[in-house]
């Protein structure tokens, strides 16, 4: 069986839309099914890893053709944000507006057409059992779909984040007609395509109301987790966060109650160590220094996924942030199950009933509190750093083996084979 995978983020992208195609095309020959894949030769991303190249499986076939993305004319700035870390999500202001509202789905549209013409070629002289499209960017379905218009070949739509609903959006100030364009293309990719793919219970029932058939793979982890018996942890009270800080994450609560837990205490004061790996939004910097704890922060900015693992492995405490905003119950960050893997407990704030908790719960691997619970975080917090005083700050982990890559990638094998069956 052969599927064409059609992925914006490949290797050598850094960050976390690369992860999940990755690992699955690491696994997918072990399960009988060869994969293809298809992406950007120059693409303008804003994060690089090229580490991740070496986890390329050899002799995969990867088709690659140029794209052409008006964001481009603003790259004189991207040295800035390298080093800077402003986070890449949606900053609002004119150039958002821009791109929500003339750019639809998003930027990468002037690719559609001509990865349809090229793609269609390939297709007309090799044989390909299913088409996968996984988004954002949501312009890789357009693509998929105009080839399962063409072609009798089975199409499966991966749905990383929701598309009219993702939480940034609003920070586009998308206008009516925009907003009802996004919905009637979002609309028709779930109605067309044969499969949906997802990567929460709560973001599939959502996309049930409209799609035929809907399922979920959530993300995972990889061996390259596995926390080495020899790693030191941090002497410091560490709490760690690692990965994308949105300004929608910005965890205010957090920072409240650790400015008067260090006024409480002198000695928490000088143990307290928050470290900040990853690209991070300037709320939360700012943040840091209204509450103080600038002393006690450290951001070390963008880092390869080798040197992000070594991080978390280290960290007393690995902090999980849900997005505060609308329908997030279904946010699950493929941070967790980096985390999971970690061994290290999470404490995590967010909806106390959503996918999340079910998972925390089910792996007895932390605690989530909810956005504006101050007396229980504190609670937590307090309980955590206890336990680390008293160097007994461990977690009995269950249950986590099924969300190891190649336990997912079988799963998707048999979707896959399903859906040509």
């Amino acid at each position: 069986m052969k599927v064409l995978i059609i992925t914006y983020y490949w290797p050598p992208a850094g960050g976390s839309g690369v992860q999940r195609w990755l690992k699955f095309v690491k696994y997918l020959q072990e399960f009988g099914i060869e994969p293809v894949v298809y992406t950007v030769e120059n693409a303008n991303y804003l994060k690089q890893d090229a580490s991740l190249l070496n986890e390329v499986p050899k002799g995969i076939e990867i088709l690659k053709q140029p794209i052409w993305e008006p964001t481009a004319l603003l790259f004189w700035k991207k040295s800035k944000q390298q080093t800077k870390g402003i986070s890449n999500v949606s900053k609002g202001g004119f150039l958002s507006f821009i791109r929500g509202n003339f750019f639809i789905p998003d930027p990468k549209v002037f690719w559609v057409k001509p990865s349809v013409s090229y793609l269609q070629k390939y297709l007309d002289n090799h044989t390909i059992d299913v088409i996968i499209s996984t988004g954002p960017p949501h312009s890789m379905h357009l693509i998929a779909e105009k080839l399962h218009q063409k072609n009798t070949v089975k199409w499966l739509a991966d749905f990383r984040d929701p598309w009219s609903d993702l939480y940034y959006n609003k920070d586009f100030n998308q206008l009516a007609f925009a907003k009802n364009k996004n919905k009637r293309l979002e609309e028709r990719i779930l109605r067309n395509s044969d499969c949906i793919l997802t990567v929460s219970n709560s973001l599939k029932e959502e996309l049930e109301k409209t799609a035929k058939k809907v399922e979920v793979i959530t993300n995972g982890f990889d061996d390259e987790f596995s926390a080495s018996n020899n790693v030191i942890l941090d002497t410091k009270f560490s709490i760690s966060y690692i990965g994308l800080l949105p300004k929608q994450s910005n965890p205010k609560l957090l920072f409240k109650v650790l400015k008067g837990l260090c006024k409480e205490s002198e000695i928490f004061k000088k143990d307290l160590k928050l470290n900040f790996i990853g690209d991070i939004s300037e709320e939360v910097k700012v943040e840091i220094l209204a509450n103080k704890l600038d002393e006690n922060t450290d951001f070390v900015g963008y880092v390869s996924h080798q040197e992000a693992i070594a991080y978390q492995n280290k960290s007393q405490v690995l902090l999980l942030l849900i997005p505060n905003v609308k329908n997030n119950k279904g946010i699950l960050t493929g941070k967790l199950f980096e985390y999971l893997k970690a061994k290290r407990p999470i404490l995590a704030i967010g909806p106390e009933k959503g996918d999340l908790a079910t998972i925390l719960q089910e792996t007895n691997s932390g605690v989530i509190v909810n956005f504006d619970a101050e007396e229980k975080l504190k609670l937590e917090i307090v309980a955590l750093y206890q336990k680390y005083k008293e160097d007994k700050l461990t977690v009995n982990f269950n249950n986590i083996e099924k969300y190891h890559r190649k336990e997912l990638t079988k799963k998707l094998a048999f979707i896959l084979k399903s859906l040509n069956s």
